[in-house]
C-alpha cells in the first residue's frame, strides 16, 4: 500500500528531531548547569517539532461549521506544543536561577557530588552495607511468634465498653 504524501512525515524533520534529542540527552548528563540548560532547551524544541510532525498536514482551522471535519487540522498537537513551550520555559527559568546562584556561591556552575554520595561510594567499594534493614535481617523468630506479639484491635473492642448499649 503506497503512502499518502500528505500523511508521511518529512524525513528532514525526523532527522532534525533525532539529532536534537540525541544532543539534548547527552547534554543533560553533564555536570555543568549551563550544558544541562542547553540540553533542556534542545529537548523542548525536539518535542515541539515532534508534535508538529505528528499533527500531519496543515488543514483548515478546527472551528465547527467552518469546514468539513476531514479538512480540519487536528488541534491536539497544537495544544501539546503550547504545553511543551510552557514547560520548557519554566525549566529554563529554574535552571537559569540555579546556575546563577551556583555562580554567585562557587564561581562555577558545576554540580558537585554530595557528601552522602561519596560515603556510600566508599562503602560500596569496600563491599559494606550503608544501613541495616530490620525487615531483612534474620531475627530468629517464627511467623507464629510474630503473630502472637501483634496486637489485635478486635480483641479489645468488647472490653472497652463500660455500659451496655440500650436499644429504645
Amino acid at each position: 500500500m503506497p503512502l499518502n504524501p500528505d500523511t508521511s512525515p518529512n524525513l528532514t524533520l525526523v532527522l532534525v528531531i533525532t539529532a536534537l534529542v540525541t544532543v539534548g540527552v547527552y547534554l543533560l548528563l553533564e555536570r555543568s548547569l549551563s550544558r544541562v540548560l542547553i540540553g533542556v532547551i534542545l529537548l523542548g524544541n525536539a518535542a515541539n517539532l515532534l508534535f508538529l510532525v505528528a499533527g500531519g498536514a496543515a488543514g483548515r482551522p478546527p472551528l465547527v461549521g467552518s469546514a468539513e471535519p476531514s479538512e480540519m487540522s487536528d488541534p491536539l498537537p497544537q495544544a501539546m506544543a503550547l504545553t511543551a513551550i510552557v514547560i520548557t520555559l519554566a525549566m529554563t527559568a529554574f535552571l537559569l536561577a540555579m546556575a546563577y546562584r551556583s555562580w554567585q556561591l562557587h564561581r562555577h556552575d558545576e554540580v558537585q557530588d554530595d557528601v552522602e554520595d561519596r560515603r556510600i561510594a566508599r562503602l560500596a567499594a569496600r563491599d559494606e552495607r550503608a544501613t541495616t534493614d530490620a525487615d531483612t535481617e534474620d531475627t530468629r523468630s517464627t511467623l507464629d511468634e510474630e503473630a502472637a506479639e501483634t496486637r489485635d484491635e478486635t480483641d479489645d473492642a468488647p472490653s472497652e465498653r463500660t455500659t451496655p448499649v440500650e436499644v429504645p
